[in-house]
């Protein structure tokens, strides 16, 4: 006969059969600033002018309505060379793939132990051409949700309800990590669970405040 606290464990891996991931600021740390200054200074623009030009135009950047070219080009000047326009959407990828090590460890666990995963992010086409063609793990995921690819972002539903399907898992038996308020509530809407990763200590306290300690040590289930 099974113990209660095997019950309880058994219990809780039925509720939660995938987790899905953000990419950036989940999956790597915030933005490297020695990178963005090497990419101010292929631009040539002030700073000011870099802030306002990246932001303003990057929703419709990850949106797919603008590709890699348009963007830069609109940021840095439509008479910028080829040369340049590469060299930035390659400083753009570098800006934000300062790895985090123990979330990637902990994904690595989930894939040994036999969790579904996912990575949901908005992301615009060279970002998202760039960092697959850098990082083979990327492949290891089940499923992948570029927004750009879809015309579609976070925090809308649809979005959401096409990453569950990809994973072929239902919404409720999903747990969805983000480090933004918004698209998280935005996944507890459609029926996953979720939580906002804003630095590794409090994520873990909030895993098991939450329950969910048992899946970062999944060889533990292994055993039950």
């Amino acid at each position: 006969m099974l113990s209660k606290e095997h019950a309880a464990t058994i219990d809780r891996m039925s509720q939660i059969r995938a987790v899905l991931f953000d990419f950036g600021k989940v999956l790597t740390l915030a933005p490297d600033p020695r990178v963005w200054e090497q990419m101010r200074a292929i631009a040539q623009l002030s700073e000011a002018e870099l802030q306002d030009g990246y932001w303003k135009y990057r929703d419709d950047y990850d949106a797919g309505i603008l590709t890699g070219d348009e963007y830069w080009r609109l940021i840095a000047g439509a008479s910028i060379s080829d040369s340049v326009l590469r060299d930035l959407k390659a400083a753009d990828v570098a800006l934000w793939t300062q790895m985090n090590e123990p979330m990637l460890q902990w994904v690595a666990s989930l894939h040994q132990h036999g969790f579904r995963t996912g990575i949901l992010s908005n992301m615009p086409d060279a970002m998202a051409e760039g960092i697959v063609a850098q990082f083979d793990w990327i492949a290891n995921f089940h499923y992948t949700v570029w927004s750009y690819a879809l015309k579609l972002r976070k925090p809308q539903p649809e979005i959401y309800a096409i990453a569950a399907d990809g994973l072929k898992t239902p919404p409720q038996n999903i747990l969805f990590i983000d480090d933004k308020p918004e698209n998280t509530a935005a996944a507890e809407a459609f029926g996953m669970q979720a939580i906002v990763y804003d630095n590794h200590a409090d994520f873990v306290t909030e895993m098991h405040a939450r329950g969910f300690g048992y899946l970062l040590e999944p060889e533990t289930i292994a055993s039950v």
